[in-house]
């Protein structure tokens, strides 16, 4: 997007963002003439901001920045303090309180931090104020997760839909980009100046590439929509859950594939599909993006493609990680996503992995403390996992099995459950074909 007689522009393939401040002394190094950060010099340091409800149970608080911290973590920058600030609506122009503020930038002068991470999404003015008062980059939840995304993104589909998120979250916020070019201003009040035209500028040519993004996902749906069409006369599985609750692990084992798998959020973004033939039954198996809580809009309108795998997904195998504390929410998050995308009336499988993982006692999952915070006195112990196993195996109509995928335990029941119900399901949509045909034909 650069522009004749200006140095100026936006790579949507990197973490570079423009700022009109200067940059501290230490972390991302700013280039003067560009007005951007070379985020790929050194490790980014930062700090969490998160201005939780005044009702919100502290304990969720803490679950909520540490899911932060680990998106912050899978980013590549280290996390050095948390603020926390109650509030009954976040401050319409800074997001937090003057005093917080404050409070933040001191720290952030003090221990030359270079990034102030916040769990929310930030109004295109909330996020300028934030970075002429701090000087150091601004990021919220939103902006964070599109980046881990253009990182982990690998087909020319999923670098396409996350190159229109991200100009799909640049253009409300263009505004102010361009003010250091006002000073050359003169004359009137009422004429323009260099920066308001850049501006004007930068818009029209931001909207033509999401146009021209659009399209290309366009043809980039027809394509998948005649590959999906292709694989007719055989059941389609689709794994989805929370992020990093280990599907692609389980898609591996399944699959005897090597799909990528790693202990950090969003490791899969494109969308995997695979022949699976188990016990002489055979179907496509897909592993999906994960969900998670405030995932942006955008995001789910731009990878339309790749949710498409779910929607036409003839059985859903929801993948729960039963060690985290707070999987019940996960699973009410993924159920919420799957209504958004019409989805939720598929049958579907229940399977909480990570059974080796879970302890019993919440104290041992407590974090450290952290400014803002109170410590729980009185959280209540966890149930056993038998416990647990007969609560969900009574209330679930549908299957529910606990497996490891990890330790491979539970593994063969899990093979046996999906045959089972592929064969079923198989008898049910293709009547006048033998469960083995597609496979024979192939």
């Amino acid at each position: 997007m650069a522009k004749k007689g200006n140095s100026h522009s936006w790579n949507p393939t990197n973490s570079t963002r423009h700022h009109s401040t200067d940059a501290p002394t230490t972390g991302p190094k700013r280039d003067p003439n560009l007005g951007t950060y070379d985020t790929s010099q050194g490790q980014e340091t930062a700090v969490l901001v998160a201005v939780p409800d005044k009702r919100a149970p502290e304990a969720q608080t803490r679950e909520y920045l540490d899911e932060l911290e680990f998106l912050a973590e899978t980013a590549g920058a280290q996390v050095t303090k948390r603020f926390v600030q109650r509030l009954d609506k976040p401050d319409i122009r800074t997001f937090v309180g003057e005093g917080k503020l404050a409070e933040i930038k001191a720290y952030v002068n003090h221990a030359r931090i270079s990034m102030v991470i916040f769990d929310d999404e930030l109004s295109p003015s909330q996020l300028r104020n934030l970075e002429a008062e701090l000087k150091v980059k601004i990021v919220d939840r939103s902006l964070l997760i599109i980046d881990i995304f253009a990182r982990r993104a690998k087909s020319a589909t999923a670098r396409t839909q996350v190159e229109l998120a991200q100009y799909q979250y640049l253009l409300p916020r263009l505004t102010g980009l361009w003010t250091h070019l006002d000073k050359q201003r003169g004359g009137g009040v009422s004429q323009r100046g260099p920066g308001e035209t850049e501006i004007e500028t930068d818009r029209r040519v931001v909207r033509e590439r999401i146009d021209f993004l659009k399209e290309k996902l366009k043809d980039f749906d027809k394509q998948s929509h005649t590959q999906r069409k292709s694989r007719g006369g055989v059941i389609r599985v689709a794994l989805v859950g929370y992020t990093n609750v280990g599907k692609s692990t389980i898609m591996n084992l399944l699959s005897r594939s090597d799909v990528f798998a790693e202990n950090k959020l969003f490791a899969t973004v494109d969308s995997t599909v695979r022949k699976v033939v188990l016990e002489n039954v055979p179907f496509l198996l897909s592993d999906t993006v994960g969900f998670i809580r405030k995932l942006p809009t955008r995001l789910i309108e731009s990878f339309k493609s790749t949710l498409d795998e779910i929607r036409e997904a003839d059985l859903l195998v929801h993948v729960v990680d039963i060690s985290h504390p707070s999987f019940e929410e996960h699973i009410a998050v993924v159920n919420d996503t799957l209504k958004d995308i019409n989805a939720a009336d598929k049958p579907m499988l229940l399977v909480f992995n990570k059974i080796d993982q879970y302890e019993l006692d919440s104290q041992a999952l407590k974090k450290h403390e952290f400014e803002g915070m109170n410590p729980d006195e009185d959280e209540i112990p966890r149930p056993s996992l038998e416990q647990l196993q007969a609560t969900y195996m009574a209330k679930m109509h549908d299957p529910v099995i606990f497996i490891s995928a990890q330790e491979r335990q539970n593994i063969d029941e899990l093979r046996a459950l999906l045959v089972r119900h592929v064969a079923a399901l198989h008898r049910q949509r293709y009547p006048n074909q033998g469960v083995g045909e597609f496979y024979e034909a192939e």
